[in-house]
């Protein structure tokens, strides 16, 4: 009895340990950043490193922040730092850990190699307000 609930229980932790996500994340590619600067979207680019420990507190902050619904009209374009090194230089970004807000083509905030979470989610609040 125990082993047939066992399943559907570690199921259900599992459902509840992943935080719902209200903004959209996706690989930045130009065409794609373009098309949401031109419609005037909220855009938040994150340039980062997967060996990046400052990355990968920011991008916890992210995850935990963007579950709530006032983010369901954000974009959030994730630029790799090894592999995209013509788009981070194009954006002005100088290291990993490099997180830029845009209210379409205007950039309202940036912050780089920070892991303070009032100031990221001062940063994702600019691109939504």
């Amino acid at each position: 009895m125990i082993r047939s609930i066992f399943p559907v229980a570690a199921a259900a932790l599992v459902a509840f340990a992943v935080p719902a996500q209200a903004a959209e994340v996706k690989k930045f590619t130009a065409s794609d950043f373009t098309a949401a600067q031109n419609a005037g979207k909220a855009i938040v680019v994150d340039v980062k490193a997967p060996w990046c420990p400052v990355c990968a507190s920011q991008h916890k902050t992210i995850q935990s922040a963007i579950a709530a619904d006032k983010y369901n009209k954000l974009t959030i374009f994730e630029v790799d730092y090894d592999t995209q090194k013509d788009v981070w230089r194009g954006l002005g970004v100088h290291k990993q850990g490099t997180l830029i807000a845009y209210k379409g083509k205007k950039e309202v905030s940036r912050l780089e190699f920070q892991t303070d979470k009032t100031q990221i989610n001062d940063l994702l609040a600019a691109a939504v307000n």
